[in-house]
């Protein structure tokens, strides 16, 4: 955020962040006034004011717990820092950059979840043992999406989908393995990302 908080300010709003982000919702002005040792309640109002001035958060009326992030603080703090791009090839100078990386439509899309990939049947597509692709729900694929199927005998798998005349080619991305040719094989999410974990 571009205004300046006070020490004061910033201690009240870093305990409004974390009784937020661990009990779910806000904290009453009684509740701060008993973390800080501030005699009266309106001496709490004064910063909770200024905070809202400032664009950090807002307060509904006559509501009990009415402190919330302000949309502004949160779009502004959304996703993580993009501090900048790295070569992987030629080198090349180093450039900081101010702005943030949203992954949120990719990790939050409704009905989005994660699945923990075994085996090595993709590893050419950099999917390995270990890794978390991220998954969108979908009944349908292009052809050459990565998806996960559901086959007639009931397992799930994790391949490249082609669609063939009279079949479905399953086809992974590790060249010392045979693609899986099948008739029923239904589509149950296309993959649009990978987590890995390099622990």
């Amino acid at each position: 955020m571009e205004t300046e908080l006070t020490p004061r300010q910033k201690e009240i709003f870093k305990f409004i962040c974390r009784e937020i982000e661990t009990q779910g919702y806000g904290p009453t002005v009684r509740e701060i006034a008993d973390e800080f040792g501030i005699g009266s309640p309106n001496g709490v109002v004064c910063h909770l004011d200024a905070l809202v001035n400032k664009g950090y958060i807002t307060r509904t009326p006559r509501k009990s717990r009415s402190i919330e992030l302000s949309p502004e603080y949160q779009a502004e703090t959304r996703g993580l820092p993009l501090a900048g791009q790295v070569a992987a090839g030629a080198m090349h100078e180093a450039i900081e950059q101010h702005e943030r990386i949203d992954f949120t439509k990719l990790l939050n899309r409704r009905g989005a979840y994660a699945l923990e990939v075994t085996g090595d049947s993709m590893i050419e597509a950099h999917i390995c043992d270990g890794d978390y692709v991220i998954v969108h729900p979908r009944r349908t694929a292009h052809p050459g999406e990565i998806v996960v199927v559901r086959t007639s005998d009931g397992e799930a798998t994790l391949k490249y989908w082609y669609p063939e005349k009279n079949r479905i080619r399953l086809q992974p991305a590790n060249r010392r393995m045979k693609p899986i040719y099948t008739r029923d094989a239904r589509v149950i999410g296309v993959v649009k990302g990978v987590v890995r974990n390099m622990q």
